[in-house]
């Protein structure tokens, strides 16, 4: 049991090694790569990944990296693309060339029509004196130490380090296309933050028979009973004017009927809280994520964002059930 502990942790060591290596050793080389994909981007091209073996199955993880952060990716296969896959580049396109070697062959077959047809070619190697980075336009070093395989052969270490090196491209790009929260979630519209950064708040509350209203001077025991038939842990006080008086909720009351039993007879005005957290109708379910969670509440008054009329209640259950949370 220690052996098979003493291996793992060896193996998490050494390659946290390397990528702290590689952090060390980016340089304006890497900004220079950003800046070609960005440039091939901006006219509206598209970034193409290559490699064989592992290195292929890092650039299909890149690619959908990429693409899921605004910039369109897609994986040339190594071995059938000169057999017809090659129509896949199109004139202009940036080609990302994955090969810790730079000496793979089906790659360096590749070379000579990658070059004609790219307009940046950025090679992921770990010699930078290797065929494909001689031929790259910028090169980015995922050279390590050494493999995490206790054999040294396996692609343990070098595998990582080229994976975060995707990554850290493909933030970067994010970051410099503007790309945003509201972006991300239009390309994952069934995750849960796309359904609450695609949603607004007018669409989720709750209101009609669901709303539990009462006015100040109800007693604690009708605003039990109206909550109790709106099923809703709280009740919204609306003062004679409509306008906003306050919240009670079971929570208010737990606390009160601990020193008062006979709280029951009371106005729900003495023990609401006045001026209640609220949200506007047009808000994005997210925001209500978000003050839900900070104001540590379990629920939300919506209002119109003109009039500031109340229009329903957001609880903190119904974002559960949404899986907006």
């Amino acid at each position: 049991m220690s052996d098979h502990l003493s291996i793992a942790r060896q193996v998490i060591r050494l390659e946290a090694e390397a990528l702290q290596a590689f952090e060390a050793r980016l340089d304006e080389t890497f900004a220079s790569a950003i800046e070609g994909l960005l440039t091939v981007l901006n006219s509206r091209k598209k970034i193409v990944l290559v490699g064989i073996g592992k290195s292929g199955n890092i650039a299909h993880k890149i690619a959908a990296t990429l693409t899921s952060t605004g910039s369109p990716a897609v994986v040339l296969h190594s071995q059938n693309a000169l057999h017809g896959d090659l129509g896949l580049l199109a004139e202009g396109d940036a080609v990302i060339a994955l090969s810790y070697s730079g000496e793979t062959s089906e790659l360096l077959d590749l070379l000579p029509y990658l070059k004609r047809r790219s307009a940046c070619l950025v090679a992921l190697t770990g010699k930078r004196r290797s065929t494909l980075a001689t031929h790259a336009d910028h090169i980015i070093d995922t050279s390590v130490p050494r493999e995490a395989c206790p054999l040294e052969l396996a692609p343990t270490s070098s595998s990582t380090t080229m994976l975060v090196a995707g990554d850290a491209v493909a933030m970067a790009l994010m970051s410099a296309r503007g790309f945003t929260a509201e972006d991300f979630a239009q390309f994952h519209p069934g995750g849960s933050l796309g359904r609450a950064l695609l949603t607004t708040v007018g669409e989720i509350m709750r209101t009609g028979d669901r709303l539990a209203i009462v006015t100040p001077d109800h007693t604690v025991f009708e605003t039990l009973n109206a909550m109790t038939r709106a099923k809703s842990g709280a009740a919204i006080v609306l003062n004679a004017d409509r306008s906003l008086g306050g919240i009670f909720t079971h929570g208010d009351f737990a606390r009160s009927f601990q020193n008062q039993p006979d709280v029951g007879s009371r106005t729900v005005s003495t023990l609401m809280t006045p001026q209640p957290i609220s949200i506007s109708a047009k808000a994005l379910a997210a925001e209500a994520v978000r003050l839900v969670a900070e104001r540590n509440i379990d629920d939300l008054i919506v209002l119109d964002p003109d009039s500031q009329e109340v229009l329903g209640l957001v609880d903190s259950q119904d974002l559960a059930s949404l899986k907006l949370t």
